[in-house]
C-alpha cells in the first residue's frame, strides 16, 4: 500500500499534475506572490554584481556548495564529498552553515548527519556565516565547506559550486512560490562548478539536454567546470551505529519514510535494491518527529507486516531508535560517487586552497 503524502502536494501542484479548481486558483495566487520575491532576489543580486553590498572576505579559503532549487538536490553527500577530497589533500575543512530547522539548542538535520559521515570534522552553525566561517578558521579549520551557501553572497567565497538533481533539474522552472526556484537558472552564470546529482537515472541523451538547457538559461555562460556524479547507497545503518549490508531489504518487505526535499529519489533507491516497499510516507522537509509520528508509522508498519522500517540518515538522526514497534528500524547510507569532470574538479579545489593571496583581496574572487 502506498499513501500519497500532504508533502507532495507542494511539487505536484508546481509541476501541474495536481489538478482542479482549488489547486488551479492556487497556482494563480502563488504566481503573483512569486513576483515580489523575484524582485526581491533581482534586486539583491544586482547590489552585489554592482558592488553597492559587499561580499566579506574569511580568513581561509571558503568553497561554498549550494542549489538552485528547494531542497532535494543530493547537497548534503556532495558537501561530505567535498570534505573528503580536502581531507586527502591533508587539509583540516570545516563545515559551515545556517543550522536550518534545528531547535534551540540542538544540531540541524544536515549537521547532525554530517556528524555521522564526517566524525572528527568541525562543523559552525551560525546564522551570520561570516562569523561562522571566522569561528571556524579560529578553531583550527584551514578551508571552510560552506553548505548552502549559493544564496548567501556576504560571504566572499573562492569557489562555488552549484549542485543540480538530474531527475528534477530546473525547479519546474518557475520562482518559489509558484515554482520550486530560489533565483532564475540565469544565476549559475555566476557559479564555477556544477554538479549533476543523481546522473545515472538519466541517459547520456537526457543528460546532455539538460546541459545544453541550462547553458542556454545561462545565456551561454555555463560554468567551465562540469561534473556528473551518482548518489550510491553504502551500507545500511541503524540508530546505535551499526552498519548492514544492503542485501538486508532485498526481496523483504519495507515501510518507508522521508522527510527530505526529494522523498521520490529515496523510495526510488529502496526499489533499485530490492525493496518491495509495501507503505511508504513523505513528511515535510526537515520534519520534527514527535510520540504520534512513532506510533503512526509503528502501527503502519505493523498492519502491513514489514520486515524492515527504511529511513534516510538524516530522519534517523532525529528518530534515534533501532525499532519502531516491533519492526527494525535502518536508514540507507549515500555517498556520491564522482565521475565525469572529476579531474577538473580536484583542480578548481585545489586551486582555490593553493594561494593566500586572496586573504588579503589583492585578487578577485567570485562573489
Amino acid at each position: 500500500m502506498s499513501i500519497l503524502p500532504d508533502a507532495d502536494n507542494f511539487k505536484r501542484l508546481a509541476d501541474g499534475s495536481l489538478r482542479g479548481p482549488g489547486p488551479t486558483a492556487a497556482r494563480a495566487l502563488f504566481a503573483t506572490m512569486a513576483v515580489p520575491y523575484g524582485l526581491t532576489v533581482a534586486a539583491r543580486n544586482a547590489a552585489y554584481d554592482r558592488g553597492l553590498l559587499t561580499s566579506l572576505p574569511a580568513p581561509v579559503p571558503v568553497i561554498s556548495v549550494g542549489n538552485l532549487t528547494l531542497g532535494g538536490t543530493g547537497k548534503t553527500p556532495l558537501v561530505a564529498w567535498v570534505v573528503r577530497a580536502l581531507v586527502a589533500r591533508g587539509h583540516r575543512p570545516a563545515v559551515v552553515s545556517r543550522g536550518y530547522g534545528a531547535r534551540s539548542g540542538e544540531r540541524s538535520d544536515e549537521a547532525a548527519e554530517l556528524a555521522v559521515v564526517l566524525p572528527g570534522v568541525l562543523h559552525v552553525a551560525n546564522r551570520d556565516r561570516v562569523a561562522g566561517a571566522q569561528a571556524a578558521a579560529a578553531g583550527g579549520a584551514d578551508v571552510v565547506v560552506l553548505d548552502d551557501g549559493f544564496q548567501h553572497r556576504r560571504l566572499l567565497r573562492d569557489v562555488d559550486i552549484v549542485a543540480v538533481d538530474a531527475t528534477d533539474p530546473f525547479g519546474c522552472g518557475r520562482l518559489f512560490p509558484r515554482g520550486l526556484l530560489r533565483e532564475p537558472l540565469a544565476g549559475l552564470a555566476r557559479a564555477d562548478a556544477v554538479v549533476l546529482t543523481r546522473a545515472d537515472a538519466v541517459d547520456a541523451a537526457g543528460r546532455a539536454e539538460i546541459r545544453a538547457a541550462l547553458h542556454r538559461a545561462c545565456g551561454g555562460r555555463l560554468p567551465g567546470v562540469w561534473m556528473e556524479a551518482e548518489h550510491r547507497p553504502i551500507a545500511l545503518r541503524s540508530a546505535a551505529g551499526h552498519t548492514h549490508p544492503l542485501d538486508r531489504v532485498c526481496g523483504r518487505r519495507v515501510a518507508a519514510f522521508a522527510g527530505i526535499g526529494n522523498p521520490a529519489a529515496f523510495r526510488a533507491t529502496l526499489e533499485r535494491l530490492g525493496a518491495e516497499v509495501v507503505e511508504f510516507r513523505a513528511f515535510a522537509d526537515h520534519h520534527a518527529y514527535d510520540d504520534r509520528d512513532v506510533k503512526l508509522l509503528a502501527d503502519r508498519a505493523a498492519a502491513v507486516q514489514a520486515d524492515v522500517v527504511a529511513t534516510t540518515l538524516k530522519d534517523l538522526v532525529k528518530l534515534p531508535r533501532e525499532r519502531l514497534g516491533d519492526t527494525p528500524l535502518l536508514a540507507v547510507e549515500i555517498a556520491l560517487r564522482a565521475g565525469s569532470g572529476n579531474a577538473e574538479m580536484a583542480a578548481l579545489i585545489d586551486a582555490a586552497c593553493g594561494s593566500d593571496a586572496t586573504r588579503s583581496g589583492d585578487a578577485p574572487r567570485a562573489p
